[in-house]
C-alpha cells in the first residue's frame, strides 16, 4: 500500500486506520525512500533517474518526494491491538536486514544501532543529513544512551561535509543529544561580577511584597538566571500574582484545580468523542525532542498526555493540533530544573517525590494554557493565525531584504513552506531547546512576545542565513536548507544577537505602516 501512495506528498489514504493528516514543515524533509536505504557494494542498484534534472518547482519536488511524518501500516496496527505506550526506541531509516525481517516476524529489539554510512554518491550525501538529523541514541535495558554517530561527527570527512551543504562553521563539536542547561549550569564557569549583581537584583524584586513586574520585566529582557527562572516565569505567564502573600494560596488552588480536571475528564480518553484526540497526542510525544533522553522517559510522557488531552478538551475551538506538543516542554524543563542540580536532560523524574512531580505538572499545564490563550487563532480551523503571519512575514521581508524576497520568487519558494512551521512551533524545532527556554525569557518580558514580536525574531532569523540562501539555485537545496538550518551549536550569544536584530525591525516596522507594506 506505501508503494501506491509514493507519488502523493504529505497525505495518507483516510481510509486506513491511524492516517495522519498532513502538517506543513515537518522536522525532516521528505526524501525518497530509495536515497535511505543501505547496500552492499557489489549489489547497489543504480538509480539513474537520480542524475535527472533537480527540481525547480514545489510541484515536481512534492512528485519526488515522501511523507516525512509517515507511518508504517504495522505500527498502526500494533497500536489498535495495544493502546499500551509506543516503544522509547527510535527506529532509523538504516537498519540493517536482519532488524527488518524480525520487524515483520512480530518481533521487537531492545537495542537498535545507528551505523552510518560514507557519503560517496549524491544519494549517500543525502542519507547521511538525514540521518544526523534524525534522533541517533540507542536503548540498552531500557535507558536511552548516546549512539556511537557521536565518534562519527567528529570525524573531519563528515564536518566537511557539513561545510560543503550547509555553510557550517568550523566549530567544536558537541552531543547531538544537545545540552539544555544554560551558562549558569552545573559545570559552568563561576558567574562573573555582573551575572551575580543581576541575580542579586532578580531576588530583591521577587522578595518585596509586590513584585513590580514591569522591572521584572525590564530585567528578564535579556535573559532570566537559571536560579531565579521557574518563578519569574510563573510571574510572567500570569499563573502567579505580584502580592507574594497570595501566591501559595493560589498555587494551591491552581494545582488543586488540575488535578480536578483530571479526575474528570482523562478517563475520556477512550471515549468514542475523544479517542482519536488521545491518539494523536499519544503518537506526537515520542516525537518530541527526540534526541534528548528526559522525554524518551514513560514518567515524562505520561504527563505530556495528561497536559495535552486535559488542554484539548478545555479548547473545543481548536482541539489538539500538532506542534502543540513541542510547547509544553521549556515550562517542563524550568520548573524541573528547580529540583534539579544535575544535568536535567538526563535525569530521571520517577525519582523525584510524587507530590513535587505533580507540582511540575500542574504548573506546566497552566503556563502553557496562558501562553496559548494569547495565540489561539494560530491553531483553530484553517489556522488562521498562522496563515496571516506568514504573510506578513513575507511583507516584512520584502521590504527589509529585497535580495532574498526576490530569490524565493525566482525559484518559486513560497514562504509557508517554511514559515508554516515558525510559527506552527514557535521556532522549537529550528534551535536547540536551551536556545528556546532563553528565547523564552524575552518573549515573556517583551509585551505580545508570542503573538507579536515573534514575526520579528522570524524574520531576523531568516536575514541571519542570507548567504547560505542566496548561494542555492535550486528549489529542493533552499527547501532543504531552510528545514534544517545549522543551528545546534547554538547558545546564549547567538540568540541575544539574534533577538537585538528583532527589536531593531519591530522599532523601524511595527509603527510604520507605509515601511511595512508595498
Amino acid at each position: 500500500m506505501a508503494t501506491d501512495n509514493r507519488i502523493n506528498f504529505w497525505r495518507r489514504n483516510v481510509k486506513v486506520p491511524g492516517s495522519v493528516q498532513p502538517v506543513y514543515g515537518a522536522q525532516h524533509p521528505p526524501l525518497d525512500p530509495r536515497l535511505r536505504r543501505t547496500y552492499p557494494k557489489d549489489t547497489k542498484p543504480k538509480f539513474n533517474n537520480l542524475k535527472s534534472k533537480k527540481a525547480s518547482s514545489f510541484h515536481e519536488f512534492a512528485r519526488s518526494t515522501n511523507d516525512a511524518w509517515d507511518i508504517d501500516d504495522e505500527e498502526d496496527e500494533d497500536f489498535l491491538r495495544n493502546p499500551s505506550p509506543t516503544p522509547l526506541g527510535l527506529h532509523s531509516s538504516t537498519q540493517n536486514q536482519q532488524q527488518q525481517q524480525q520487524n515483520e516476524a512480530g518481533h521487537t529489539e531492545s537495542a537498535v544501532s545507528h551505523k552510518p554510512s560514507s557519503p560517496v554518491t549524491q544519494a549517500g550525501n543525502l542519507q547521511n543529513v538525514q540521518e544526523e538529523e534524525d534522533a541517533e541514541c540507542e536503548h540498552v535495558n531500557g535507558k536511552v544512551i548516546k549512539s556511537s554517530s557521536d565518534a562519527y561527527l567528529s570525524t573531519s570527512s563528515v564536518r566537511s561535509t557539513l561545510q560543503k551543504q550547509q555553510s557550517l562553521p568550523v566549530r567544536p563539536i558537541i552531543p547531538l543529544v544537545a545540552r539544555i542547561s544554560d551558562q549558569n549550569a552545573s559545570g559552568a564557569p563561576p558567574m562573573t561580577v555582573r551575572e551575580k549583581s543581576r541575580l542579586d537584583k532578580f531576588r530583591q524584586l521577587l522578595a518585596s511584597p509586590n513584585t513590580d513586574l514591569e522591572e521584572l520585566r525590564k530585567h528578564s529582557w535579556s535573559g532570566i538566571p537559571r536560579e531565579v527562572r521557574p518563578i519569574t516565569w510563573r510571574l510572567l505567564s500570569g499563573y502567579l500574582p505580584a502580592n507574594k502573600e497570595r501566591r501559595e494560596l493560589v498555587l494551591k488552588r491552581k494545582r488543586d484545580e488540575y488535578f480536578g480536571f483530571i479526575e474528570q475528564y482523562y478517563h475520556s480518553r477512550t471515549d468514542e468523542h475523544y479517542k482519536d484526540t488521545y491518539r494523536q497526542i499519544h503518537i506526537d510525544i515520542p516525537r518530541t525532542n527526540p534526541l534528548i533522553p528526559l522525554f524518551q522517559q514513560p514518567a515524562v510522557q505520561e504527563v505530556f498526555e495528561r497536559i495535552l488531552f486535559i488542554w484539548a478538551i478545555r479548547h473545543p475551538a481548536s482541539g489538539y493540533v500538532q506542534g502543540i506538543n513541542d510547547l509544553v516542554t521549556p515550562f517542563f524543563v524550568v520548573f524541573l530544573s528547580e529540583f534539579v542540580t544535575e544535568d536535567v536532560e538526563n535525569f530521571e523524574v520517577a525519582a523525584l517525590p510524587l507530590d513535587t512531580q505533580r507540582n511540575i505538572e500542574a504548573d506546566s499545564f497552566w503556563c502553557m494554557s496562558k501562553l496559548l490563550d494569547g495565540i489561539q487563532d494560530n491553531y483553530t480551523f484553517a489556522q488562521p493565525g498562522i496563515q496571516n503571519k506568514v504573510k506578513a512575514l513575507e511583507e516584512l521581508v520584502s521590504r527589509i531584504d529585497e535580495d532574498i524576497h526576490n530569490h524565493f520568487k525566482r525559484y518559486e519558494v513560497e514562504y509557508l513552506q517554511f514559515a508554516f512551521r515558525w510559527m506552527n512551533n514557535l521556532l522549537m524545532r529550528e534551535l536547540p531547546l536551551r536556545c528556546t527556554i532563553r528565547l523564552w525569557d524575552t518573549y515573556q518580558a517583551e509585551a505580545e512576545g508570542f503573538s507579536h514580536f515573534h514575526l520579528y525574531v522570524c524574520a531576523a532569523f531568516l536575514i541571519e542565513w542570507r548567504k547560505e540562501i542566496l548561494s542555492m539555485i535550486d528549489f529542493q537545496g533552499l527547501l532543504m536548507l531552510l528545514q534544517n538550518l545549522p543551528t545546534i551549536h547554538w547558545g546564549n550569544e547567538e540568540v541575544g544577537l539574534l533577538l537585538a536584530e528583532a527589536y531593531r525591525l519591530k522599532y523601524m516596522f511595527a509603527d510604520a505602516p507605509s515601511h511595512y507594506k508595498r
